[in-house]
């Protein structure tokens, strides 16, 4: 990361909000393994999002140990509903670890095993959606959500401008030239390409963390 992107950086985590003790402790075991998380600048973001859109009911195609949903928890109604997914049952059971200290009196749901499956064993609409699981899959996430989304619902994908691909490579998949890339990266160039391509879609790519792509469901 170049200085002005770290000077970047550092004005907004000035100015979000001090770290709750359980953000603080979920980020810095994070941090310390080696966990993939993305971080309190996304994190007040997403939290951000949910506010403004009012959501209720939110699912996350791929969870980890909780650490996004654990930043929109409190933000949402006392009837509220978050549906977490993960391979490992090992995360998600300190998800749950987690979210139990939470001031979040809705439900949740601990869903191990493959996203995709999981989201179709739940009735929507959705309100907020996080695609964050196999890089691959991201376009039949999308495609999978689509008919489930409340008006204005917002679709976030998460690792779209670093990890399995690169800027260049997302700019030139976009503009149709040849480039050899592995799955995960072609995975998410074909989501870019969809949600941008779809008139009920208005997508926006936002810089913070390894990238996101923001899409409000318009119909």
């Amino acid at each position: 990361m170049n200085h002005a992107a770290d000077d970047i950086l550092n004005a907004i985590s000035a100015a979000n909000a001090d770290l709750s003790p359980l953000l603080e402790e979920m980020t810095a075991y994070g941090r310390e393994n080696n966990f993939p998380i993305v971080g309190p600048e996304t994190g007040q973001f997403l939290r951000t999002l949910a506010v403004a859109t009012g959501a209720r009911r939110v699912f996350e195609f791929g969870s980890g140990f909780g650490y996004s949903a654990a930043w929109y928890a409190s933000v949402l109604p006392d009837d509220g509903e978050i549906v977490l997914t993960d391979f490992e049952e090992k995360n998600l059971e300190r998800a749950e670890s987690y979210l139990k200290r939470a001031d979040f009196t809705g439900k949740i749901y601990y869903e191990v095993g493959d996203a995709m499956e999981s989201f179709e064993q739940h009735d929507g609409p959705w309100d907020l959606v996080l695609v964050d699981h196999q890089k691959s899959e991201y376009a039949n996430a999308l495609s999978l959500a689509r008919p489930e989304l409340t008006e204005n619902a917002v679709i976030v994908a998460d690792n779209i401008l670093r990890g399995p691909v690169s800027p260049s490579d997302l700019r030139g998949g976009l503009h149709g030239e040849a480039t050899e890339l592995d799955e995960n990266a072609a995975g998410i160039i074909e989501y870019v390409r969809t949600v941008r391509d779809d008139e009920t879609f208005e997508t926006s790519i936002v810089p913070l963390g390894s990238g996101l792509a923001v899409s409000v469901y318009r119909v």
